[in-house]
């Protein structure tokens, strides 16, 4: 009786990318809508159910480079199907504890699994994608990630209420195995026969990019955790605010759709541009008005600019060190998140008095500087690139 053929190894599908993108989002913005939810089902204050986040972006933040000189070292899937597991059990874990330390262990090391996840992401794009295919892949994934964090800010608080805030913790475990499964027949992919040079990552040019991603970071996801807030101070409720501030959500989606008329037409310098113009022209309301039309015209435009501007740069981190593309990422990933978490950090005073107007007032100011230091620079670079 003759042996069945074994299964041909194939490539990491584009539905894959997408649900992965999704899922790492979700289980990252899952939590803060349930805090109220969690501190009254366990024993945990308010105060600790936020430090749970805390917790969670910190080690998200800090495994970064971690995972990038790993993902160089050992390759793409290996580290993609690792962190998964890691993340279902971490995920599995935090449904057993109701103690704060406990749980605050097992939520940081699930945030140290699913940080993983979406820089892997880019580094497989960047391996296996090239041109309009790129851009497009990561239009996709913009929305896919996108979606991600509507669905949890949406639902998340609902379901911990109602049913129980476990469930919130489970989804992204059954959906990490389910990835896992997905995943069973990949084969690594093949990346261009160049030599590996970590320091690479640490070249000027890079060091540059993360400088200007770090405060990319700071405008477009620090100052857009001040929307829902902004939106209650004028008079809105929690529900009604979650909805309106989902308009970052839209502005992600057709932004995206926009881009790819975008892309066949013009440069990534262009690009980097027009994001930049529209991320200045989102703060400009908000910075004039304290409304409730103001700060929903903010988070939509702030979602366009994250589509054209963020995806282009995303685009350039995958290509200024090809010899070390998954440490480049990781520490441009990296700078994105810590230049949010600083930008939330350094403007916390002006938030707690209610000066949204002169936190957006900032932000439009430093919008300008950054669209303009990040399209030199990508025309500087591009200009010393080989035909």
């Amino acid at each position: 009786m003759s042996k069945s053929p074994a299964v041909a190894p194939r490539q990491l599908p584009d539905s894959a990318l997408r649900f992965v993108g999704f899922l790492a989002f979700f289980d990252r913005y899952g939590t803060p809508p349930m805090f109220v939810a969690l501190s009254l089902s366990t024993a945990l204050s308010l105060s600790q159910a936020v430090e749970l986040v805390a917790g969670y972006s910190l080690l998200y933040a800090l495994g970064q480079p971690l995972w990038g000189l790993l993902s160089d070292r050992f390759g793409r899937l290996t580290v993609l199907r690792c962190a998964l597991l890691g993340a279902a059990l971490g995920a599995i874990a935090s449904t057993l504890f109701t103690s704060f330390l406990a749980l605050l262990i097992a939520r940081a090391l699930t945030g140290l699994m699913f940080g993983a996840l979406y820089p892997t992401l880019l580094t497989l794009l960047g391996d296996t994608r090239v041109g309009l295919a790129k851009a497009r892949g990561l239009s996709d994934l913009q929305i896919f990630s996108s979606l991600g964090t509507t669905l949890a800010t949406l639902v998340a608080g609902a379901i911990a209420t109602s049913i129980d805030w476990r469930l919130v913790f489970l989804l992204p475990a059954f959906g990490a195995i389910a990835a896992l499964w997905s995943l069973r027949h990949v084969a690594e992919p093949q990346r261009e026969q160049t030599t590996r040079n970590f320091k690479a990552a640490f070249g000027r040019e890079n060091l540059l990019l993360y400088a200007v991603v770090f405060l990319e970071g700071g405008l477009l996801m620090g100052f857009l955790t001040y929307i829902v807030p902004a939106l209650q101070s004028v008079g809105m409720g929690i529900w009604l605010a979650g909805v309106l501030g989902c308009g970052f959500a839209i502005g992600v989606i057709l932004g995206a759709r926009f881009m790819r008329i975008l892309v066949p037409r013009f440069s990534r310098t262009w690009l980097i541009g027009i994001g930049g113009l529209i991320l200045t022209l989102s703060f400009a309301p908000s910075a004039l008005w304290s409304s409730a039309v103001a700060y929903t015209v903010t988070a939509f435009l702030i979602g366009a600019a994250n589509a054209i501007m963020h995806s282009s740069m995303q685009g350039w981190a995958t290509e200024v060190a090809p010899q070390a593309r998954a440490t480049t990422v990781s520490f441009f990933v990296f700078a994105l998140f810590f230049g949010a978490s600083a930008a939330t950090y350094l403007t916390a005073d002006l938030a707690e008095q209610g000066n949204y107007t002169q936190i957006f007032a900032i932000g439009f100011w430093l919008s300008i500087l950054l669209v303009a230091v990040a399209t030199w620079l990508h025309a500087h670079w591009y200009a010393k690139q080989p035909i």
